[in-house]
């Protein structure tokens, strides 16, 4: 009787457990560091809907995390500060291309004291220390890197040693904010968290290209339902809301390699 019993116990958890299943998964998100407040925020709306779903999430520069990828870090969905990370993961297989799609755009700004305000832009000659994040693996390093090439005067800020090398963006305003540099090139988003400093240049966009945040799911985030979920979710009217709130502009299109 009592194996009777057990039998028809089991039966009927079963059953409720194919009516109601409590789905515990995991989505691990690699994005740019400037991206941080605006993802953060974006993980907390969504995981207040799914509570089954653990969302792990790795800030860092472009580079680093498309490096981490491809060496093989459990990585479930991209989002790069450029392009150039995003293709580079596509042409090594990491990334399936057809997924992938521009999440939104920011502007390159630099940030300084107010008494910097009003200078011309080739003018940055006179400043003793001015940060940018590293161009090998850094996008807005690489933007900055391009923009003073564009007005000659990166070699010149370069052997004056002129030059301080950030980590990420955010590093790059950390040491504006602290006023350890006369100036910091960082994004225009990142600008908008500054409590000491202030934009004194807004970089005219000729002068680099475009700033995109392409997003995509690995090759391991495609076999993962709960990441592509949040990839729908990534890119919902309610998301591009918050994006828009920490000053991204989001125009969903086709990614374009």
């Amino acid at each position: 009787m009592q194996n009777r019993w057990t039998l028809a116990l089991g039966f009927i958890l079963s059953l409720i457990a194919l009516a109601f299943p409590v789905l515990a998964a995991e989505v691990r998100i690699s994005a740019a560091s400037s991206l941080t407040e605006a993802v953060s925020e974006i993980c907390s709306r969504y995981s207040a809907r799914h509570p089954g779903v653990t969302l792990v999430r790795n800030f860092a520069s472009s580079g680093t995390l498309a490096n981490q990828i491809n060496s093989g870090a459990p990585v479930d969905i991209f989002i790069s500060a450029n392009p150039k990370w995003m293709d580079y993961l596509i042409e090594q297989d990491r990334i399936p291309q057809g997924g992938v799609r521009v999440l939104a755009t920011n502007a390159l700004v630099v940030v300084g004291s107010k008494q910097k305000q009003g200078k011309p832009f080739a003018a940055m000659t006179k400043f003793a220390r001015i940060v940018i994040g590293s161009p090998k693996s850094v996008p807005a390093g690489e933007y900055a890197e391009k923009a003073l090439k564009a007005v000659g005067i990166y070699e010149q800020l370069q052997e004056e040693n002129r030059l301080v090398i950030a980590k990420d963006v955010r590093q790059a305003l950390m040491y504006a904010e602290r006023g350890e540099v006369d100036a910091a090139f960082v994004y225009r988003t990142d600008a908008l968290l500054a409590r000491n400093a202030v934009i004194i240049y807004v970089v005219p966009q000729e002068l680099y290209p475009s700033v995109t945040y392409p997003v995509g799911l690995t090759a391991e985030g495609t076999k993962n339902r709960a990441a592509e979920d949040f990839f729908t979710f990534l890119t919902s009217p309610e998301a591009a809301m918050v994006l828009g709130k920490y000053g991204f502009v989001t125009e969903m299109q086709p990614f374009s390699p």
